[in-house]
């Protein structure tokens, strides 16, 4: 069956969907009372999953009003489905389809900007919850300091339409203040460290900025906003015309938001919502006092694990990250990456395997209907290195250890963004620091000595404690001198 030829997905088709993908609530029949920011693939198979079953099991006015900040193109698809779209898990039992039904409204904030800040000033809604890119939130992934430029300076000055992140939800939030709203929770749903901390963090940074606010403003924040932490997890690829077919053999019906995912989802969520919230934990979620263990947890044994293999993956012509899991000596580095450097560098959460959860997540990395580009995994690489791997060099230093494995992560990345693969093909460099890292690498001397020497001077990126540590330097300088002589797969073949 032609993609072309089958009806659109929504209200007027369900009738005709499989009992098994029709879904749990119909678009409109629950209220709203959460707006999401950042409308994309991650939210729709993740939290917005997690919603629909919440509500469906224990009720409540929790609709989501999806926003997307910037592209129309989503909003105007999942308005022509009366909001509906599909989530497909893909494993080697083959595909799963369900159409969800939890979006009360989508909105463009780029064309109603007026629309949102009122949105977010309304009492019915409680919960905000946020899945944007690292950059968009303009935080300093080492410091925590927010950039400050015209672009934001104008948005927190009502000088116009807000632009930007941080002035859309600054200003969401006076106008809430000033109409005397009612409490919020405002929840990063974020793959990075300190989520809620650090969203916290940017908000009190622009709050400051804003012409006129008055100390009020502040004592509210404080005594009526949270920002609790999350930990989110499910592999979710950039959305392609084959996510599209595979919906449409699985419904019957033509899915123009259509997205795919793994079947493994986890959400640990710090339970501090002043306003009420839906029953996660009737889907799954854990409900935590603290999400950082988690946090941790993910972020150096599963993300930091994905970025190795996005980088190295890369840099030896593998398309996917199944596949780059297949270069022999791949898997056993890795494993030596979690067990000897990663464990020692944290406390997990209570009665969890660090070496344990690491051998899980290679595993998810092999399913081999998830085709995960390594060029999609290693993009804004300057902005998650931080967390997701130079945090567990840190921590392991400090202990005194010499974290080897760390170090191929690193000289992985470097190798990565010189911007070309083994056999010579180009490789794009997609990072907010590109312009810097290319000019770096162009008046450096063309040595892995010299090209570490130059990228640890990225401030942005290396703190300055770790780029003066002599032991990391020569270990990434060891490991990028074998890349750069041998390649990716006979530097692994010897590494173990």
């Amino acid at each position: 069956m032609a993609v072309t030829t089958a009806p659109l997905l929504g209200l007027a088709t369900l009738g005709r969907l499989p009992e098994q993908s029709r879904p749990l609530l119909r678009p409109g029949s629950v209220p709203a009372g959460i707006v999401h920011l950042g409308l994309g693939a991650f939210h729709r198979a993740h939290q917005a999953v997690y919603t629909e079953e919440a509500v469906a099991a224990a009720g409540g006015d929790w609709g989501i009003v999806g926003v997307s900040p910037r592209s129309g193109t989503i909003v105007a698809d999942l308005l022509a489905q009366d909001r509906l779209f599909s989530v497909t898990t893909l494993s080697g039992a083959g595909p799963r389809t369900r159409v969800i039904g939890a979006l009360a409204g989508v909105r463009h904030a780029a064309a109603d900007p007026g629309g949102i800040l009122a949105l977010l000033a309304d009492p019915a809604i409680r919960v905000v919850t946020l899945t944007v890119t690292e950059k968009a939130h303009r935080l300093d992934p080492v410091t925590g300091e927010l950039a400050v430029d015209a672009a934001l300076l104008t948005d927190l000055a009502a000088a116009g339409p807000p632009a930007t992140i941080p002035g859309l939800l600054v200003r969401g939030l006076l106008a809430r203040y000033r109409a005397d709203a009612g409490p919020l929770a405002v929840v990063s749903c974020d793959n990075f460290a300190s989520n809620g901390r650090r969203l916290h963090g940017m908000v009190e940074q622009a709050r400051v900025l804003v012409p006129g606010a008055t100390g009020g403003f502040g004592d509210w924040l404080r005594d009526s906003v949270t920002f609790p932490g999350t930990m989110v997890d499910r592999i979710v690829p950039a959305s392609t015309p084959a996510t599209l077919a595979v919906a449409q053999a699985e419904l019957g019906a033509r899915d123009l938001a259509a997205v795919h995912g793994e079947p493994y989802r986890q959400w640990v969520i710090e339970d501090r919502f002043p306003g009420g919230r839906p029953a996660w934990e009737k889907a799954g979620a854990v409900l935590a006092d603290d999400a950082g263990p988690w946090e941790r947890l993910k972020l150096r044994s599963l993300n930091g694990v994905h970025s190795a293999l996005a980088y190295l993956g890369a840099v030896a012509g593998r398309e996917t990250i199944a596949a780059a899991l297949e270069i022999p000596g791949m898997r056993p580095a890795l494993e030596r990456f979690v067990a000897e450097d990663v464990a020692g560098s944290f406390e997990p959460p209570p009665g969890v395997s660090v070496v344990g959860y690491g051998a899980g997540v290679l595993e998810r990395f092999a399913n081999p209907a998830i085709a995960h580009a390594t060029r999609q995994v290693a993009m804004d690489g300057s902005q998650k290195l931080p967390q997701r791997v130079l945090h567990t060099i840190m921590d392991r230093r400090a202990t005194g250890a010499s974290p080897r494995w760390g170090a191929l992560v690193v000289a992985g990345w470097m190798r990565f963004v010189q911007g070309r693969t083994d056999d010579g093909r180009s490789l794009d460099l997609d990072d907010p620091l590109a312009a810097e890292i290319r000019d770096r690498l162009a008046a450096a001397p063309s040595t892995p000595r010299g090209v570490v020497d130059a990228l640890f001077g990225l401030d942005a990126v290396f703190p300055a404690e770790l780029a003066a540590d002599e032991t990391v330097r020569e270990l990434v300088i060891e490991w990028l001198t074998a890349l750069d002589r041998h390649g990716v797969e006979a530097t692994l073949a010897g590494a173990a």
